[in-house]
Formats: C-alpha cells, sequence, structure tokens
C-alpha cells in the first residue's frame, strides 16, 4: 500500500442522522484495504436530493410506502471527486491510479451479483448502494476524506477539468444519461422542464443532437438566462407564462415531440402530459418531495405515449460528462456559481434551495481550505 505523509487519524465531516438533524463533527479517517483508495475530497456539490433528505423526504426515511433507504449516521454527499492519498496495491493495478491523481467513483456502488450487474445494467443494481446513503458502507463527500470501496467505478480525471469541473462530474453524467434515453432527432421539438444545474446540464447536451426546436421551462429568471447560455432556443417563465399553450400555439395545437421532466414538481408533471403531443415522449428523471396525482389515462387511452425513466448516471454517462467538461463543450464556469466551506453548510444548503441567484452549490472541505 502507498499513502502520502500528514494523512490525519481525525477530520470533519458533515453526518445525517435524520431529518432535520445534520451535524458537523469530528469523524475518524477511513482506513482502506490492499483493494480500495482513498481520497482527499476536492470538493462535493449539494444535490436536490440531499435538500430533499434534509428536509426529511418518503423517498429517503421512510413513508408512502416506501421503505427507508437512508440510513442515520452516514455521511453525506454523492456529486464528489477527489485527490488519491492512499491507494492498495491490488487497487492500483485495478483502476491504473497513482497518488497525486484525481478521480471520480461512480455515485452506485453495484454488487457484482444481481441480474442487473450480470446483464451490464450495474445502474439499476438490486441491492443499491450509493455514496452518501448508508452508514459504513457508502459514507460519501462531504467530508475532508473518503474512502472508495473494491465495488466502485472509479474514473480518472485530468487535472485540467479544475476544481468546478471535477465537481460537476457527477451531475453532468445524470444529464447524459437521461438524453440519451430521450433519443432526440434532429426532426423534434424537445421541452426540458426545470432548469437546475442537471436541467441546464442536459439542455447542453440536447442542444448537442441538433433538435428542431429546444424549449426551457424554469420560474427562474437567472436560471432561464443560464439556458440560453446552454442553448435553448426558446425560454419559458412558467410563473408568467401558459407554458402550455404557448407550446402548443408553436407546434400547430400538437404538442412538443419530447417532454424531460427534472424538475421534481407534480404541477410540472401534469403539464408534461398536457403538453407532449399524442404518442410523444415523457422523460422522467426527478425525486420528488411528495407523491404527484394525474389522470392517468392520459397515457394510454388518451395520448399512447412512451413514457420513460432515466435513473444517475446510466453506462455512458461518466465518460460523457468527463470528456464534455475536459473538453470545455459543457461551460462549468455558468453552472457551478458558488463554492461554499463546508462547515458553513446550511448556507450551502439554503443558497442551493432557493436557487436564485445560485445554481450549483459545491461544498469544500477544511482539508481543502489550507
Amino acid at each position: 500500500m502507498k499513502k502520502v505523509d500528514g494523512i490525519p487519524k481525525i477530520m470533519k465531516a458533515l453526518v445525517a442522522y435524520g431529518p432535520n438533524d445534520f451535524r458537523y463533527e469530528d469523524h475518524k479517517v477511513p482506513e482502506i484495504t490492499e483493494d480500495e483508495v482513498l481520497i482527499k475530497s476536492l470538493g462535493c456539490g449539494i444535490c436536490a436530493g440531499d435538500i430533499k433528505s434534509y428536509h426529511g423526504a418518503a423517498m429517503f426515511w421512510g413513508g408512502n410506502n416506501l421503505p427507508q433507504w437512508q440510513t442515520p449516521g452516514v455521511i453525506g454527499g454523492h456529486e464528489f471527486s477527489g485527490e488519491v492519498v492512499a491507494i492498495g496495491d491490488n487497487a492500483a493495478k485495478k483502476y491504473g491510479l497513482e497518488l497525486g491523481d484525481w478521480c471520480a467513483p461512480e455515485q452506485i456502488l453495484p454488487c457484482w451479483e444481481c441480474r442487473f450487474c450480470e446483464e451490464g445494467m450495474r445502474w439499476m443494481c438490486e441491492k443499491h448502494d450509493m455514496y452518501g446513503f448508508q452508514k459504513g458502507i457508502t459514507d460519501g463527500g462531504m467530508a475532508d476524506y473518503v474512502r472508495l470501496s473494491s465495488r466502485s467505478i472509479i474514473h480518472k480525471l485530468d487535472k485540467s477539468i479544475g476544481i468546478k469541473g471535477a465537481a460537476f462530474v457527477e451531475p453532468a453524467s445524470c444529464a447524459a444519461h437521461t438524453i440519451e434515453r430521450a433519443g432526440i432527432s434532429m426532426r423534434d421539438v424537445v421541452v426540458i422542464a426545470g432548469m437546475g444545474p442537471i436541467g441546464l446540464a442536459k439542455t447542453r447536451f440536447a442542444k448537442m443532437k441538433s433538435p428542431k426546436l429546444l424549449i426551457a421551462l424554469d420560474a427562474k429568471q437567472n436560471r432561464l438566462e443560464a439556458a440560453k447560455k446552454m442553448g435553448a432556443d426558446l425560454c419559458i417563465n412558467i410563473a408568467e407564462e401558459d407554458a402550455v399553450k404557448k407550446v402548443k400555439d408553436l407546434t400547430d395545437g400538437y404538442g412538443c415531440d419530447i417532454y424531460i421532466e427534472c424538475a421534481g414538481y407534480p404541477s410540472s408533471v401534469i403539464n408534461g402530459l398536457n403538453m407532449v403531443r399524442k404518442r410523444g415522449k415523457f422523460i422522467e428523471f426527478s425525486v420528488f418531495g411528495q407523491e404527484v396525482t394525474v389522470d392517468w389515462s392520459i397515457i394510454g387511452d388518451r395520448k399512447e405515449l412512451d413514457l420513460l425513466g432515466a435513473h444517475i448516471s446510466g453506462l455512458e454517462g461518466y465518460e460523457v460528462a468527463i470528456s464534455a467538461i475536459t473538453k470545455g463543450t459543457l461551460d462549468v464556469e455558468t453552472l457551478v456559481t458558488h463554492r461554499v466551506p463546508m462547515q458553513d453548510w446550511k448556507t450551502g444548503f439554503e443558497l442551493a434551495e432557493q436557487g436564485d441567484p445560485a445554481i450549483k452549490v459545491v461544498l469544500i472541505p477544511e482539508a481543502m481550505q489550507k
């Protein structure tokens, strides 16, 4: 095993104990085996899922017929990357990493034994451990140091990607997978609802598919301005205009060909079902903080829609994201607007939740502040 000098025994970490009970506290620096990697976190983005977890969404803490998924005492955060500070000999051979290299682990830790892993769909792993959600198994990146399990898929990063770029690899990977699921053609009118960080990245990747018309929806003007930079042909402020009517007016009353939902609000789902044309595609990505009730018959009886889900990064997401950020095809300077010291995590969460002026907020560990 190789390790750099000066790794401390104790670090700082943001630990999730339950709804509205996150604590920034001392924590032991993880120890690793010969099959594992220890990284010094370069920063960890705040995901909308992290905010919903903090507020006690059933998706994470159970309820509404959903099992508890997040375990009390886990270190949060799945949008992270880091610098290798210790690595086992077996891990060095497996991943091709050396001390000092930058890397980004995929958010999922596949079990490698279920039918989905065996069939090459690791992002749908039945066991489904993810960084930042299972204590001791997948403690996440909201800490000075992170242990990368031997089950991880780890991608080496060229340091030219920069600190902001490294922090945005995970969200960008989710965006890339969603756009691949959408199967956009050059004849399609595409609507993307929700111009959060991932929605904006989806707008950029969708533009690369050269659709006939690319429309961005949001209620925040700062995010619609960012959407223009990402390549949206038309931006609609849903707080000021009837988006359904406007899209139908633009399409001779038919509606859009593809609707991509990434706002995470029930109203966004309802708007999408009303806005998409008959035999169109509805792509769902969001994690919702509450149940959504719709007239389900619209999908079959009235419109015969293709309803597709998109979950995390898929198979291709990280490769596409890393390439796009490194080459500058995806402009992270527009997307990563705030870097907040991790000890000020409450401020960071508030900025991320407000979404104006912030777009992507990244927490910077104390170890990176020195």
